[in-house]
């Protein structure tokens, strides 16, 4: 009888990426997965510590988990639980002494050894023992070596991890400490999981990395590294891989590799999530961010000169310790410069370990929050603008799945937004020109050109 898996999921692409991958390594281990905690044999917490709140929620999700394993009794002592991700990576003993529910710990980077970890705990857990397994080395190559292929329907859009870790060090981020240093996988092995993804019906495909455009992994025979912007031009030429997309961005490493690419590779798409984080270049220089306000304003010109029509969106952090209210003011001013379509804004959150945790100059919780709302007050307004400028024109859709109700299908328009259409199931996995109707504060509203050539 198949053992149940469930995995939840917190935080970035790259975890959701992850996870599936949890499914791939423990799949040819009899197990399938499982739609809720309350079923599963194995539950997994793949978990993101880029937010305190991210942090705590996972403890919350362990004490309803404790309450599940008590409420099936004798069955819950089969029941394994297992901690995985960022807040394992830096929190393993903490989580350990906070849950005793928890079976194991491992990061990001072990997770390829998780039927090992698992027969482990296993044993433990059927003598009675106390010793529950902890795993995080840092060997990112080794994992991605180790990696079975996947045998689960990807969908018509899929992730694939290209570049992890960070060496930018910001002073407010955890990643260099949870994810170690950056790595870039081999070309090879990309292709080949892309054009896998492309045999099973993927159209697009989002290229992952915490600082993706770092890429620069080797190439082949030559000995030569390959840039991202190269790697994209080399994904292109597979057959039936329609779109293109990567994310996150680091703005010092947009080369001229990759503003070409923008500007010549058809697939790729013209929405780049380009992180700025503040507007003010005293806070910027605080943050280790080595990049200007001028910088980031010329570098977008570049690139909307490359590709015209270039969509863009962002990542603010509000409250940076020090931040006076005339910098806060130079960071809005950045943003009714740049226009974005869409940004993700948080109020500084202190990570235990980062430089910034233990700054002068904590900005009150009451202030950050003022500021927030100030900010996404002109971020929304900006990005209903962007969608209500998309009324009228035909875009591109790629049609994913089923709409929420019957006879409407969604999908995703070059920009990333979700399009709403009354359409047959039939065309899931087609992009099809549609004309917007109607737009949302987060969504369009399309009407279907049947009678018109499907863009393939």
């Amino acid at each position: 009888m198949p053992k149940k898996l469930f995995i939840k999921t917190y935080g970035c692409q790259m975890n959701a990426y992850d996870s599936q991958r949890m499914m791939d390594v423990m799949a040819p281990h009899g197990f399938e997965p499982a739609d809720s905690a309350e079923n599963a044999d194995l539950v997994i917490l793949n978990t993101c510590h880029i937010r305190e709140k991210a942090a705590e929620k996972v403890y919350s999700d362990l004490g309803r988990i404790r309450d599940i394993k008590r409420e099936r009794g004798p069955a819950g002592a089969e029941m394994m639980v297992a901690v995985a991700g960022c807040v394992a990576q830096a929190e393993g003993d903490e989580i350990l002494r906070r849950a005793p529910v928890v079976n194991m710990v491992f990061g990001p980077q072990a997770y390829h050894r998780l039927p090992e970890m698992l027969a482990r705990a296993q044993r433990f857990n059927a003598r009675g023992g106390r010793e529950r397994p902890v795993d995080t080395d840092f060997a990112a190559s080794e994992k991605f070596d180790a990696l079975p292929e996947s045998q689960q329907a990807p969908g018509v859009a899929a992730f694939l991890s290209v570049q992890e870790g960070c060496d930018k060090f910001c002073t407010y981020c955890v990643v260099p400490y949870t994810r170690g240093a950056e790595y870039s996988r081999p070309v090879a092995p990309i292709l080949a999981e892309a054009r896998r993804l492309v045999a099973r019906g993927v159209r697009e495909i989002t290229l992952l990395g915490q600082n993706v455009n770092a890429y620069h992994g080797d190439g082949g025979a030559d000995g030569k590294t390959c840039s991202l912007g190269q790697l994209i031009w080399r994904l292109a030429e597979i057959d039936g891989l329609a779109r293109i997309r990567y994310t996150t961005s680091y703005p010092g490493e947009m080369d001229d590799d990759l503003i070409s690419a923008h500007a010549e590779v058809e697939p790729l798409m013209p929405y780049l999530h380009l992180p700025v984080q503040s507007g003010s270049d005293r806070i910027l220089d605080v943050m280790n961010r080595r990049h200007t306000v001028e910088f980031y304003l010329r570098l977008v010109e570049r690139i909307r000169r490359a590709r015209p029509g270039m969509a863009l969106s962002s990542d603010f952090i509000v409250g940076f310790p020090g931040e006076t209210d005339d910098e806060f003011k130079e960071t809005l001013q950045l943003v009714r410069q740049v226009g974005f379509a869409s940004a993700f804004s948080f109020k500084f959150s202190a990570r235990p370990g980062t430089p910034a945790a233990t700054m002068d100059g904590q900005v009150p919780e009451a202030l950050k929050s003022e500021r927030l709302l100030a900010l996404q007050a002109l971020l929304d307004t900006q990005r209903r603008a962007f969608n209500s400028g998309c009324v009228g024109r035909t875009l591109p859709v790629l049609f994913e799945k089923p709409g929420r109700h019957a006879g409407q299908i969604t999908g995703r328009s070059p920009y990333l937004q979700p399009v709403f259409a009354e359409g047959d199931t039939a065309l899931i996995g087609r992009i099809v020109r549609t004309q917007i109707i109607d737009a949302g504060s987060n969504s369009l509203h399309g009407n279907l050109h049947l009678q018109a050539k499907a863009a393939e």
